[in-house]
């Protein structure tokens, strides 16, 4: 059950997708001069290293952020991150959501919760968010979520990034986020789940919108990584997503769609 590592799967697609979004809405909500509150659940270990073995071996880096980058501006905050972490730490380095996050908030203004389960990843995320001010959890993810909302700041971002390795996560999560979205009816409550070829993506949808009707879902296909891999797609749900974001998602969408 803790057996998932991003390191295989860092820089791919799907990455490109999640992240390029998520620092668009950081930089967003954080042009207003108000604090907010970050957490994230499936923190991974922060910072990956697509020179590595792991990464080396799937070549999902090479089919995802490698193309992917010349095709943005390089004022989008995205690459921004992504220069930030490479001036830091190498030319092979990859920010991971934490760290994205970590780039986009305000030192001493806004607030960076992390959860991670997983032993190693934990260790791993605690030693790349040294010094950036973030709580780092070694807990269930959903459960510190519970606990935090709604935080403080009120104002703020959940972001829910699960490896569905455990196959239940597809209908407890949507329950989980239903109940959170109870308790915090203004955070921008943020989802990432793997479109796959054989669609268990579409019960998971159907249920976040049982659970919450307003919920938007900005979705990108794309070529598989290679023969027989099974992630056709990536998909981002989103409650109470600001304005603009709509905009953005499809800019990424058409991005993705001609790679």
């Amino acid at each position: 059950m803790l057996s998932y590592q991003h390191g295989f799967h860092a820089g791919n697609l799907a990455d490109v997708h999640k992240h390029a979004l998520l620092a668009w809405l950081l930089a967003y909500m954080t042009a207003k001069d108000k604090p907010l509150s970050y957490i994230e659940t499936h923190a991974g270990r922060g910072l990956y290293d697509l020179g590595s073995p792991q990464a080396l071996k799937t070549g999902e880096a090479a089919a995802g952020i490698a193309r992917a980058a010349p095709l943005f501006d390089h004022a989008h905050p995205y690459l921004r991150a992504l220069a930030a972490t490479r001036a830091a730490h190498g030319a092979q380095a990859y920010p991971g959501s934490p760290l994205i996050a970590a780039h986009g908030l305000r030192a001493g203004h806004d607030r960076l919760s992390l959860a991670e389960l997983h032993p190693a990843e934990y260790d791993a995320l605690s030693r790349a968010m040294a010094g950036q001010g973030a709580r780092v959890y070694k807990r269930d993810g959903l459960e510190m979520a519970q606990a935090l909302c709604p935080p403080t700041p009120r104002r703020g971002v959940l972001m829910v990034d699960p490896s569905y390795e455990v196959k239940a996560d597809y209908a407890t999560i949507p329950r989980a986020l239903g109940q959170i979205a109870r308790k915090w009816n203004v955070g921008v409550l943020v989802l990432w789940y793997p479109i796959l070829v054989d669609g268990p993506h579409d019960a998971l949808t159907a249920d976040l919108r049982s659970e919450m009707p307003e919920i938007a879902l900005f979705e990108a296909r794309f070529t598989p990584a290679r023969p027989g891999h099974r992630m056709v797609g990536s998909g981002m749900a989103v409650l109470n997503p600001p304005w603009g974001m709509a905009d953005e998602a499809a800019r990424l969408t058409r991005l993705l769609s001609g790679l």
